[in-house]
């Protein structure tokens, strides 16, 4: 079985509209667009918050489909990316698996909703996300086999940052972080 390690990078921009001009300059297409919204599962013996650690359900509705991902994210594996282990499984029923996990003891520990859209250069997904209750923000990720050399993709991904002129806000705190800092 093929572990992923997800190597992805974001920062907090000032709007879209200037990304959106340096993706068409070069000529970087949107793929897609998706509302997502993500419950955050906690246990106390657990502490995912706490040891830097992620358990989500998320709804992703792309026009008139909808698809429930559950996913595990393990520890950050560095200080200057949000590089580390990503474990999805597709489910078919948000509310039964939330029962499910309810049953098991988890509780929600956060919500996050975001409109995102999605773009492609060559095996990095670029995503323009507006978070309800954050200012706007851009993420570059990519998918690796468990043991792969990330930090090759880690620099590239900032090559790409130059590109859209993109030189700071970067960010390491997720989302569900950043909502709950405010």
């Amino acid at each position: 079985m093929i572990w992923l390690i997800e190597v992805e990078i974001k920062a907090k921009i000032s709007d879209f509209n200037d990304v959106k001009g340096k993706l068409k300059e070069f000529k970087i297409s949107k793929v897609s667009e998706e509302i997502q919204e993500d419950i955050y599962l906690e246990r106390d013996d657990i502490g995912f918050a706490k040891n830097d650690k992620a358990f989500r359900i998320r709804k992703i509705i792309k026009e008139d489909n909808k698809t429930i991902v559950i996913t595990y994210k393990g520890p950050k594996v560095d200080e200057v990316s949000k590089t580390r282990e990503e474990i999805e499984l597709c489910v078919e029923d948000e509310d039964k698996i939330l029962k499910i996990f309810e049953r098991l003891g988890f509780y929600k520990g956060g919500f996050v909703k975001k409109r995102r859209e999605i773009y492609n250069l060559d095996e990095y997904v670029i995503s323009l996300d507006n978070v309800e209750g954050l200012d706007p923000y851009i993420e570059i990720e990519v998918d690796l086999e468990d043991g792969s050399d990330y930090q090759d993709h880690i620099n590239k991904i900032y090559g790409i940052f130059t590109k859209l002129n993109i030189n700071d806000g970067f960010e390491t705190n997720s989302y569900l972080e950043l909502l709950m800092s405010k």
